[in-house]
């Protein structure tokens, strides 16, 4: 073996185990020995600096070369795509161009991989027309690429296109397909191509496995993710060392409920990664157990020498969600004190924390003070404006972000129209709507027509909505039905309300929510027999409605109620409160129950039993039970995890007049401030 083969051995040995040290040692000798202007030298000295993340000493060796052929360009593209700077890889192919070099297939699978990355499909498209004039369409890493690029832009569509379309399919093809699903959230989709890839002789790896996991988790299929479980245990595959495989395990047991099965499978893991921690701190947080959460995050900070980002931002959400601002702010706190505190997306999630604490001078107050702010952070101010029904904020947020040079994305578009929605602004949201419709990078997606049907249904104009649904390109999904759906029942309208339910019955048989939404549009429009055929059907088919939550913390402690609640230890009592609030509420204000929001079919005093139970009067009775009648003023916040419903608003209206006290309502939909008899929603939500 000569020098040059010897040297050009080891410098690819150094590029494939990231060995940076001897990678440099390497790259000296080749000089010594006269190869610095070596062609094939250089390629691969380029190939070895960006594998090991040193793309600034592969552009040294990439200027001084005095010939560059398509694999020098090519390395190097890789070489900024693997550092995360897709941008660059983007730019370096047209560098390419001018100096007259054509790609190759790997030149082309990078440059859509980057497309993907960056999430630029008009790019991708451009290249993949590129692929088609030159021939390499149908060359696998190109297809591949080709596939995994359209699935990351949003345009499963086109990827399946391509897929279908592909002379020869490999595992490569079959994993991104499947993963564009999983990402989609197509599990169904994800999992009838992993029964078919079988079918047609290929063997799943573990980055198949992990896409089928994460979409029976996404699905709760705990069934067929066992099946696949025991699937890898059955064929030696060794799980214990394979993070990838093993978080997707721990993500699909804790997202199902499973935590048990979680907790075994992530006590077997020899090497834990950030995955792994928070996928089981999810689980545990979700499932209510907040102690244990708190313990796994303790323990993780105890292995770990700093906790990153990405935990950090997952604690964070799950003290968002919940709702909990003293373990928030302490784990404010605590990000001052770590380095990885001063990433970008940690300061987007505690800004979110607050808005969805309710805390909104907290959450603004931060965000001024961010020394670089990304669309996230704007869209997350704006999306919290629209929740506090804070509609003019959110414009003026919005007009802002341009003005210092973010361009807003759809997410972005879709905030704004939310929150133009929740303060009733029609004729705003009409205008940033054909903003939208008439950008050349992005098009309005399902959910943008979504919240101007609920613009339009709020406002009555149901038939413009019903039109606007029947006219748009999109298929119409089961959400944007039930939006218009929701605006028939609140304006009373029976006619359209029920073309579009038989619409949604036809769409979806088996989802409770629909029935019951018919339900309540018979039911008050007095149409009882019509009423009483949908519920008997909806006890035919053994379909159970999501139960409604309401949560209250008190003294940093968590209490949880459903409607009808009586597990707490002080049911009692706060029966009492409430009958006592109730009857003063009465007196002091004329609240008078609202009996179309009960059960039309018991005895009216029964109906008054039924609403006192309401999850929300039950978390506010515990408050007041506790300490909040001896505080003058002050203010109660509680959470719940469906709309408010109509009697509860009026209740808590009443209350906040008599007590003189604020009270915080953050439902499934937005937040209500009720003060002194007066909702900031203006009774519009």
């Amino acid at each position: 073996m000569s020098e040059r083969q010897r040297l050009a051995k080891l410098l690819r040995n150094c590029s494939k185990n990231g060995l940076f040290d001897q990678g440099l040692q390497v790259h000296a000798a080749t000089v010594n020995m006269g190869f610095g202007f070596d062609l094939i030298m250089n390629n691969d000295l380029i190939d070895m600096y960006g594998k090991c993340s040193r793309v600034d000493l592969a552009c040294s060796v990439f200027d001084r070369m005095l010939e560059r052929n398509v694999v020098s360009w090519t390395a190097l593209m890789c070489g900024y795509l693997q550092e995360g700077n897709a941008k660059g890889s983007l730019a370096l192919l047209c560098e390419m161009g001018y100096s007259g070099v054509k790609p190759n297939e790997f030149t082309f699978s990078t440059s859509l991989k980057a497309c993907g990355a960056l999430g630029v499909v008009e790019n991708g498209m451009q290249i993949h027309g590129m692929c088609v004039k030159s021939g390499f369409e149908w060359v696998s890493v190109v297809g591949n690429a080709t596939i995994d690029m359209y699935s990351k832009c949003g345009r499963i569509g086109m990827a399946e296109q391509v897929f279908n379309k592909m002379p020869f399919r490999n595992l490569v093809s079959w994993n991104a397909m499947i993963a564009g699903h999983t990402r989609e959230g197509n599990g169904r989709k994800s999992l009838v191509l992993f029964q078919r890839m079988q079918g047609q002789g290929e063997v799943p790896d573990e980055f198949t496995f992990t896409s089928t996991l994460k979409s029976c988790g996404a699905l709760g299929a705990i069934r067929g993710g066992t099946q696949i479980h025991a699937s890898l245990i059955t064929r030696g595959f060794p799980i214990s060392i394979r993070n990838i495989i093993a978080g997707a395990i721990v993500d699909l047991y804790a997202k199902c409920g499973y935590l048990f099965e979680a907790q075994k499978v992530f006590d077997q893991i020899e090497q834990k990664n950030v995955i792994l921690w928070s996928a089981l701190i999810q689980g545990f947080a979700q499932e209510g157990n907040l102690l244990e959460a708190m313990d796994l995050f303790r323990q993780l900070r105890e292995s770990v020498s700093n906790v990153d980002g990405f935990v950090l931002s997952i604690m964070m959400g799950v003290f968002a969600d919940l709702a909990l601002v003293e373990q928030g702010k302490q784990m404010h706190c605590y990000t001052l004190k770590v380095p990885s505190g001063l990433d970008i997306s940690v300061a987007n999630s505690i800004i979110d924390m607050y808005l969805k604490c309710g805390l909104t001078e907290e959450a603004e107050r931060l965000f001024s003070e961010m020394q670089v702010r990304n669309v996230v952070s704007w869209t997350v101010m704006i999306t919290g404006y629209g929740k506090h029904g804070l509609g003019e904020k959110a414009i003026h947020l919005f007009n802002r972000m341009q003005l210092d040079g973010i361009e807003p994305d759809e997410v972005a578009y879709l905030a704004l129209l939310s929150a133009c929605s929740h303060s009733g602004l029609i004729r705003e949201s009409h205008e940033y709507f054909s903003r939208l419709c008439n950008n050349h990078q992005m098009k309005p997606n399902i959910e943008h027509y979504a919240c101007m049907v609920d613009i339009l249904g709020r406002a009555g104009q149901l038939k413009e909505a019903k039109n606007l649904i029947e006219n748009m390109k999109l298929k119409p999904n089961e959400g944007i039905w039930q939006t218009l759906l929701s605006a028939c029942r609140v304006h009373g309208n029976l006619e359209i309300g029920r073309e579009v339910g038989e619409i949604l019955f036809r769409m979806d048989t088996d989802n409770p929510v629909n029935y019951v939404m018919m339900s309540n549009i018979y039911a008050e429009a007095g149409y009882w027999k019509e009423c009483e055929r949908v519920r008997k059907l909806v006890k035919a088919k053994g379909l159970k409605k999501e139960a409604g939550q309401s949560w209250v913390e008190i003294n940093k402690e968590i209490h949880f109620f459903y409607g009808g609640d009586d597990t707490h230890p002080l049911t009692e009592k706060i029966h009492e409160m409430l009958k006592e609030m109730e009857r003063r509420v009465k007196e002091e204000t004329g609240y008078a129950y609202g009996l179309s929001f009960a059960l039309h079919d018991v005895e009216e005093e029964s109906k008054e039993e039924n609403l006192r139970v309401h999850s929300e009067k039950l978390a506010i009775g515990l408050a007041l039970v506790c300490d909040g009648m001896e505080k003058k003023g002050g203010v109660i916040r509680v959470f719940k995890n469906l709309r408010v419903c109509g009697d509860c608003h009026e209740f808590i209206k009443g209350l906040s007049k008599i007590l003189k006290k604020v009270f915080v309502v953050r439902d499934a939909n937005r937040f209500h401030k009720f003060e002194d008899g007066i909702c900031s929603c203006g009774d519009y939500w």
